[in-house]
């Protein structure tokens, strides 16, 4: 698998200060609180004690973590800052063929900010510089991020397990 070699941040995303950076051991806690707070809502109607959906949660980033250790060993991990501070996680795996957006999270602060829609934007730039035909994803039906991708081109291709498989296809570069 090739080791996925990642352009300069795109200029919508600097120009707001906000940059992609390599994650770092230090990361870890700051990428299972995204991970925490992106599934917070739907297991807030288990019932649980607080505590014990902070433990389940942290339990299942560690396995997400393992996961992605074992299948995705090349993947970039990247780290998004915003004016220096962390606010979102990204995880891109090349294949060679496609570039895969394997997890995509933000802090609940960050979201609906343009900040998930021009890092996809970006990777699609990657896929089109790179060659790759495509760039992959998978999300829940009910994800509201589905309406983004939508707008930037991707379209449903199957469904696997509880998520939808989405790509983009790299098309023809226009020449002037």
């Amino acid at each position: 698998m090739p080791v996925l070699s990642l352009p300069p941040a795109p200029d919508a995303l600097v120009a707001r200060g906000i940059f992609p950076r390599p994650a770092v051991a230090a990361d870890a806690d700051f990428m299972r609180d995204v991970y925490v707070a992106a599934r917070w809502e739907e297991m807030s109607v288990t019932g649980w004690p607080q505590e014990l959906i902070v433990a389940f949660l942290h339990d299942q980033f560690r396995l997400q973590t393992q996961h992605y250790d074992t299948h995705y060993a090349e993947a970039a991990r990247l780290v998004i800052e915003c004016n220096g501070a962390p606010v979102g996680k990204l995880l891109l795996h090349d294949n060679g063929q496609e570039i895969r957006i394997v997890d995509i999270g933000f802090t609940p602060a960050s979201r609906r900010r343009g900040i998930g829609g021009a890092l996809v934007e970006w990777t699609q730039d990657i896929a089109r510089s790179l060659g790759r035909t495509c760039v992959s994803l998978h999300v829940e039906p009910n994800n509201p991020a589905k309406r983004l991708y939508h707008r930037l081109g991707f379209s449903v291709i199957e469904l696997r397990g509880v998520y939808e498989l989405m790509e983009w296809r790299v098309g023809p570069v226009a020449v002037s």
